[in-house]
């Protein structure tokens, strides 16, 4: 057996249409995973959905959504179900950060749609897919948080709350569904560059302080983080739940300090 065979295996990533989702759909597309394309703008989704397909011929196909929206996910997973047949593999990847600063800075809405898009979605989204997955006794939920969840931050205080809500949100549901066989782990990022990111990566200070106490010395690429949202959902990992997966380059190490 391939301990990372995807093959006949269906796969909606929230948040898929670029960055860290992107490259997670592409690894799972790799492995013989059909993977659904989902982010709230329609053509830039089909232009991922194109680009695994041109690899892997109906491999990908596309339902936008916006994760504010309990329609809108219910959406997703409805058409998922009748273009694709199942739902095996959830990645909740999709989030939002609308404040950069200090907690004392942050407006009510701000913080609430924090909380709404990082926490509360993925419980949404989760509560939709899960009931087949237990139902067949098998399935693997990811969520993609992040080691903000593990460390504080004077300008991202907020979203770092919310991803810690991520980890709990893990461990809940594993207990729950964990007598079914389905499986809910977290992957927790460290500084990647992307687009979402932009503002910590971008700016010359914050990257230096970053990647100083880093192990590798640098931050990370996309792809870097999609070998973990392989294995989590993949039979390599069969007996793994309620766990969360650091892929930092080290950082958390507190290496240096």
């Amino acid at each position: 057996m391939n301990l990372f065979d995807l093959t006949g295996k269906v796969a909606i990533i929230t948040g898929s249409s670029r960055g860290i989702g992107r490259a997670i759909a592409e690894a799972m597309a790799d492995q013989g995973a059909r993977v659904v394309i989902s982010s709230r703008k329609a053509e830039a989704c089909a232009e991922a959905a194109d680009a695994i397909n041109a690899k892997h011929p109906g491999a990908a196909i596309v339902v936008p959504a916006n994760i504010s929206s309990k329609d809108d996910l219910q959406n997703l997973v409805d058409e998922t179900r009748r273009q694709l047949g199942r739902i095996d593999i959830l990645v909740c990847n999709a989030a939002s950060n609308p404040y950069y600063g200090p907690m004392a800075g942050i407006s009510d809405d701000q913080f609430r749609k924090i909380l709404e898009n990082n926490v509360i979605a993925n419980h949404w989204l989760i509560s939709m897919v899960a009931p087949e997955m237990v139902e067949r006794k098998d399935g693997s939920i990811i969520i993609v948080s992040s080691i903000g969840g593990l460390t504080s931050s004077t300008v991202i205080g907020a979203y770092n709350i919310s991803k810690a809500a991520d980890f709990q949100l893990a461990r809940n549901l594993a207990a729950e569904f964990g007598p079914s066989g389905v499986r809910v782990n977290c992957i927790a990022p460290g500084l990647v560059r992307t687009d979402f990111a932009r503002a910590l990566w971008e700016n010359p200070d914050t990257l230096k302080a970053v990647t100083r106490h880093t192990p590798l010395r640098r931050i990370g690429e996309p792809h870097e983080i999609a070998g973990a949202a392989v294995f989590l959902a993949s039979p390599a990992s069969t007996f793994m739940t309620g766990q969360t997966i650091v892929v930092d380059g080290g950082s958390t190490t507190g290496a240096g300090l």
